[in-house]
């Protein structure tokens, strides 16, 4: 006979995972739209001459990742959370991402 006795497997870890992953990425598009659209944020991200306004939006899109990473891991540590609704969340906020780091979209919305 199986033990039933056990203690079901929570999915909140996982889940904290992904929309961590969204999020990070969410960051990094907003970043960079901001950053080419605002001379004064792009100077302000512009860490590392060489590479320009990017080495500030990739360095705070990864703090603010491990930060959502970090925060939601710690609340959904001993949850089993919906998995759909992470996903279906998760998608949407890389799709929005990938538009705002994609150049016809920046520049349409930057009235270019």
């Amino acid at each position: 006979m199986a033990d039933t006795s056990a203690d079901p497997i929570t999915n909140g870890p996982g889940a904290a995972t992904v929309l961590a992953a969204a999020i990070g990425a969410l960051t990094l598009g907003v970043l960079a739209l901001l950053g080419d659209a605002f001379p004064k944020i792009s100077a302000a991200l512009n860490l590392w001459k060489p590479t320009g306004a990017l080495s500030g939006v990739t360095d705070a899109a990864i703090l603010v990742w491990l930060l959502a990473w970090f925060l939601l891991s710690r609340r959904w540590q001993a949850r089993t959370v919906n998995m759909k609704a992470v996903n279906w969340t998760s998608v949407a906020l890389f799709v929005v991402a990938a538009a705002f780091t994609f150049p016809p979209t920046m520049d349409l919305l930057q009235g270019k």
